[in-house]
């Protein structure tokens, strides 16, 4: 088991208690890198203790300076910094992609300087044995940005397509807010193998456990929610249990106290699930010709168009590109047609690829609005308000 954001060894040594649990037999060998020195004694000292090779702990960042270059895992989990820019490994992370490509660990593409969370994935992913020896487990802990930041052929883009086109991408569970001791924002777990069992292949499951915690009685800096053990089991239940799931029992429960047990909202959809091509669209480039009397520059066999009129759609990998046209362009610009001429670099069809898994968009649960009469009655209450405070101004 390896661990290239270690810490204090937190993750490691919860994972040899799993694994004790699960295997009393059963023989770990724990590898971890921590850059920070500090945390970095405490996790050799701690592995020391529990009988596990000190020497197994590195110190160096991850990122510019690996300490396992030719090691692979069986199990590899990381809670890597969120939203902080990879400056200091900036020039051995370019050139390991440029020179080595995918014969490196970031041969996919490279995200944007502010923000290193997918390198740290494809970091884990290069360290994974190959599906014929058995393949690999990942569990990684990363932020919102990776689900969605960058364009249509960007290196985050390029990133999740190379992993949902190569089929390592299992789960993704959306976590509570506030769970972390140092951030309130939302947090997702990605779980990753590169040896999916039958029913996975080609498919990606989706967890909302957003609502999934009890609140602590005392907040710890941003950490003001646990996940309850009943919660994890069930949790881990769903995941477990492959199948589109609706939870609506902590939601019933909850109104019932409040006494409003019959506006219960509808079923709320904890797990889906999607093929891998579900995530995938092609950004295309609409054009439409010049207005009369309009000059414009052209290359010779090339169609006249305006490029102030130019548009782009991004249109779903499972949709063909003419139905769409035809459907939700044509009826509002009769004239315009897709440019053929932009392509994709890498398969050569027309438009750009690309992927993005819009998490909150899967889960969305329409609210229906308060009735009329009610927002005018809350208007008139704050007139209300409003006109005692400016008589108290004007007095």
């Amino acid at each position: 088991m390896y661990d290239p954001t270690a810490g204090t060894g937190g993750m490691l040594s919860i994972g040899e208690q799993t694994m004790a649990q699960l295997n009393p037999s059963a023989r770990l060998r724990m590898f971890g890198q921590e850059l920070n020195p500090e945390s970095y004694a405490i996790c050799k000292a701690d592995m020391l203790i529990k009988g596990q090779d000190p020497a197994r702990i590195k110190r160096g960042n991850t990122l510019s300076d690996d300490k396992f270059p030719n090691e692979k895992f069986d199990y590899m989990l990381s809670n890597p910094p969120f939203g902080v820019d990879w400056k200091k490994a900036q020039y051995v992370v370019k050139s390991e992609h440029e020179k080595k490509g995918f014969a490196g660990r970031f041969g996919p593409g490279l995200p944007r300087i502010s923000d290193g969370s997918l390198l740290f994935l494809m970091h884990l992913v290069s360290k994974m044995r190959p599906s014929s020896e058995g393949g690999s487990r990942i569990g990684i802990v990363l932020n919102g940005s990776p689900l969605f930041t960058g364009d249509a052929g960007s290196g985050e883009s390029e990133i999740r397509r190379w992993l949902l086109e190569n089929d390592m991408l299992e789960t993704i569970i959306a976590l509570p807010n506030d769970l972390f001791y140092n951030t309130g924002i939302a947090t997702y777990v990605w779980i990753l193998d590169n040896a999916k069992a039958g029913a996975r292949k080609g498919k990606v499951q989706l967890i909302d456990a957003t609502r999934m915690y009890g609140k602590k009685q005392k907040s710890l800096g941003s950490k003001r929610v646990e996940i309850t053990d009943p919660q994890i089991t069930e949790i881990v239940a769903t995941y477990a249990g492959f199948k589109e799931e609706t939870s609506f029992e902590n939601e019933f429960k909850e109104r019932l106290k409040q006494g409003v047990a019959a506006e219960v909202e509808p079923a709320r959809i904890v797990s889906k699930i999607f093929r891998t091509t579900f995530f995938g669209y092609r950004k295309v480039t609409i054009d439409r010709p010049p207005a009369a009397g309009t000059t414009v520059k052209f290359k010779k066999g090339e169609k006249p168009f305006d490029k102030d009129l130019r548009d782009t759609e991004s249109i779903p990998m499972v949709e063909s590109i003419v139905d769409y046209v035809k459907r939700e362009v044509l009826p509002h610009v009769p004239d315009a047609w897709v440019n053929k001429g932009i392509t994709d670099e890498k398969d050569g069809q027309v438009g750009k690829v690309g992927y993005e898994i819009n998490f909150n968009r899967y889960f969305y649960v329409y609210k229906a609005p308060r009735p009329p009469h009610v927002i005018a009655g809350d208007i008139r209450e704050m007139e209300k308000r409003f006109l005692g405070l400016m008589k108290g101004v004007v007095a």
